[in-house]
């Protein structure tokens, strides 16, 4: 297996990005899902050949941090072994799939992100790099708040459809039809010039004008959206929370100690499944309430070549001063990579300090700009005060 190029606006396995700290590798577990055996073998991986830190994603992906290019190869052939590592990178970004963690043994989940994720990998589609898909299927959504372009959901009778985000009504479809109406979806997505540019996404495209074909046009309402999960007990197992996304991989290890496998989240949260005790361990949030579950950062200097500031720092001094109902996105620079949408707070680093959106993204006009970090903490009414 041959070096992959180590640039791109998403970093994968076998195409890792290039930053501060080194390579960054990004691990996309099949179904959403990873065995005990694949956990502690990612621990040793990210042990062996990273810095050890991990990163959850919002995409609900791990990204092992600080790979020296002579360590890529090594990695690649450990996810190999673990059944990590998709046969060629074009598969990799294809494979862009989000699964909710609340399935049970016996549902149709797990059949469906195998299913859809086998016929992305025979596709051929030239998808852009954050083009992704939802399997949401449980009698409440969960995912409806999170980044995916086509959705396998189901209305309130508990029947499946499939909705283009940003269409507010899914076509209903039998369970045979869901994967190939989903693909028939994102076909015409690029033939309609959906992806003209590379970086489009479904719900800007139909804002634009596009018309959905009647074949794929919607009919049904989807379910109703489940309130936001928090660190504590489910029926499928124990949530915990990762303290600004990113984890030591030594904590990592312990969830493989007691045998139980773990479910991927968007929320930078995982569930240990059929676990009854809260896991414990460095960096992880068991409290459904605490207040870095509001805060939302980046890995920020020196971590990030593109950072302008040590984002963690300046969220954890900040997270138990800001108000319970403020939701908090510390950005190290432009682009946003940890939180592409609306907070109640986003700062933005600059070379100049920091930039403040209010009620926006970072996207948006900042209505203070220069901000100090100190005077930030000293002060945090600064966040939410007049202009």
């Amino acid at each position: 297996m041959s070096a992959a190029p180590i640039k791109g606006w998403c970093p994968g396995a076998l195409r890792p990005m290039l930053s501060g700290d080194g390579l960054v590798v990004r691990v996309r577990p099949f179904g959403g899902r990873l065995e005990a055996a694949q956990i502690a073998g990612l621990a040793e991986l990210a042990g062996r050949h990273g810095n050890g830190l991990i990163d959850v994603t919002s995409r609900a992906n791990l990204q092992i941090r600080g790979v020296k290019e002579e360590g890529h190869l090594p990695l690649l052939d450990g996810l190999a072994q673990l059944a990590l590592l998709d046969p060629d990178a074009e598969i990799e970004a294809r494979r862009n799939v989000l699964v909710t963690p609340f399935w049970s043994s016996g549902d149709e989940t797990q059949s469906l992100a195998a299913e859809l994720e086998e016929a992305l990998a025979d596709s051929g589609l030239a998808l852009p790099t954050k083009f992704g898909f939802a399997i949401d299927d449980g009698r409440s959504r969960v995912l409806a708040g999170d980044s995916a372009d086509i959705r396998i959901e189901r209305d309130r009778l508990g029947r499946l459809l499939v909705r283009a985000d940003g269409a507010r009504l899914g076509r209903s479809v039998a369970r045979g039809q869901a994967v190939s109406t989903a693909l028939a979806l994102a076909s015409w997505f690029i033939i309609s010039g959906g992806a003209r540019d590379g970086r489009g996404r479904m719900a800007a495209h139909i804002a634009s004008g596009a018309a959905l074909p009647q074949s794929l046009c919607g009919e049904t309402e989807p379910a109703p959206v489940m309130a936001a999960a928090r660190p504590g007990h489910y029926p499928q197992g124990a949530i915990v929370g990762v303290a600004f996304g990113q984890i030591l991989h030594a904590t990592l290890h312990q969830f493989s100690s007691c045998g139980h496998a773990l479910r991927m989240t968007p929320w930078r949260m995982v569930l240990s499944e059929g676990k009854r005790e809260m896991p414990s361990g460095a960096g992880l949030i068991t409290e459904p309430y605490d207040p870095a579950l509001r805060v939302i950062a980046c890995s920020g200097a020196p971590r990030c070549r593109e950072a302008h500031a040590d984002t963690r720092t300046l969220a954890a001094a900040l997270a138990p001063r800001i108000a319970a109902d403020t939701r908090l996105h510390v950005s190290g620079c432009g682009k946003g990579c940890a939180h592409s949408g609306a907070a109640a707070v986003t700062l933005i680093a600059t070379h100049a300090g920091f930039d403040l959106v209010r009620d926006g993204s970072i996207r948006d006009e900042p209505v203070l700009r220069g901000l100090n970090g100190a005077d930030i903490v000293s002060d945090p009414s600064i966040l939410i005060g007049g202009n």
